[in-house]
C-alpha cells in the first residue's frame, strides 16, 4: 500500500492527524491512533523529539546558508560515536545515492544501520545512517571508517546547518536510548502482536501473507493502530504505550 493511500484511509477513518506525540497520532475526530510505523523509524524515538528545539534553536541564528559551520563536525562526531569508531560522512537526500557511495568506497562492506539490533557497526567500513528525525525522510549519512587518505571519490550533497545539528542531537539521543530501552520493554507487547508478527529486539516482521497484507493494514486501522503500510519495511514495537491500546487489534482474525 503507498503512502498516499494510506494516510487516505486514515483521514476516511478518523479525520486529519491534528497532533503527534511519543507513539500516537492525534485525530479530528479525537481517536488516538497507537503508531506502530513511526515513519519506518524515523519516529522511532517518539514524535515530540528533543531535537526539534536544536533545529530551532539554530534557525533562529539564520544559519540556513551554503556556508561552513561548526555542525557538519558535530554530525561527524555524533555518527563516530554511534558507530565506535572514527568517521567521515558524506551526506545524501536519496537512499540509493547514499548506498551508491558506499559501494563504490567498499563494495564488500557496506550497510544500513538498523537501531536495536546486534550488529557491530563498528566493524562495517561503510555505514547508512538515518537519523531519527520524523521530518527528515530525504537526509541520509554515509559514515565511511576514516582511513585517513586525503582524495575521497565522493562528494556530499549540501544540508542546512539547522538540519546537521538536529541530527547530530537525533543520533546521540539515539545512543541514550539504546542503553535505556531493554528485551523486557519490548516483550511486553508479544502477547498481542506476535500474533501478527515475527519480533526482533522491537522490530515487527509480518507472518500475514503478503498478498493479504493490505487488509491486515486496514483492519489495524479499524482497531486504532497504524502498522506500516509497506510488507517490506518493518514495523516498531510502540515504546512507552500501555499495552490496551493494541486490544482491538488482538481480536483481528488474521
Amino acid at each position: 500500500m503507498n503512502l498516499d493511500r494510506y494516510y487516505s484511509e486514515i483521514k476516511k477513518r478518523y479525520g486529519n492527524i491534528t497532533r503527534a506525540r511519543g507513539p500516537f497520532l492525534y485525530t479530528q475526530k479525537n481517536v488516538r491512533l497507537a503508531d506502530l510505523y513511526q515513519e519506518g523509524g524515523r519516529a522511532i524515538l517518539g514524535w515530540d523529539s528533543p531535537a526539534r528545539t536544536v533545529f530551532k534553536n539554530v534557525m533562529s541564528k539564520n544559519l540556513v546558508g551554503s556556508f561552513e559551520t561548526a555542525h557538519r563536525a558535530q554530525l561527524q562526531k555524533a555518527a563516530g560515536d554511534l558507530l565506535q569508531s572514527k568517521r567521515k560522512i558524506f551526506l545524501f537526500g536519496q537512499k540509493k545515492a547514499a548506498m551508491q557511495a558506499a559501494l563504490l568506497l567498499d563494495p564488500q562492506s557496506a550497510s544500513f544501520y538498523k537501531p536495536f539490533g546486534d550488529v557491530d557497526y563498528s566493524a562495517v567500513n561503510n555505514v547508512i545512517i538515518a537519523p531519527p528525525l520524523p521530518w527528515t525522510n530525504n537526509f541520509f549519512v554515509l559514515a565511511a571508517r576514516d582511513f585517513g587518505q586525503e582524495a575521497v571519490p565522493v562528494a556530499s550533497e549540501f544540508f542546512p546547518p539547522a538540519l546537521l545539528a538536529a541530527s547530530a542531537r537525533a543520533i546521540y539521543d539515539l545512543i541514550a536510548a539504546q542503553k535505556q530501552r531493554q528485551e523486557k520493554d519490548f516483550f511486553v507487547y508479544d502477547k498481542i502482536l506476535t500474533k501478527f508478527f515475527e519480533r526482533r529486539s522491537c522490530w515487527l516482521c509480518p507472518k500475514v501473507p503478503e498478498d493479504k497484507y493490505d487488509g491486515f493494514v486496514l483492519a489495524c486501522l479499524d482497531a486504532g493502530v497504524a502498522i506500516s503500510p509497506d510488507y517490506h519495511v518493518d514495523s516498531i514495537v510502540p515504546f512507552g504505550a500501555e499495552i490496551g491500546v493494541l486490544k482491538k487489534m488482538g481480536e483481528i482474525n488474521a
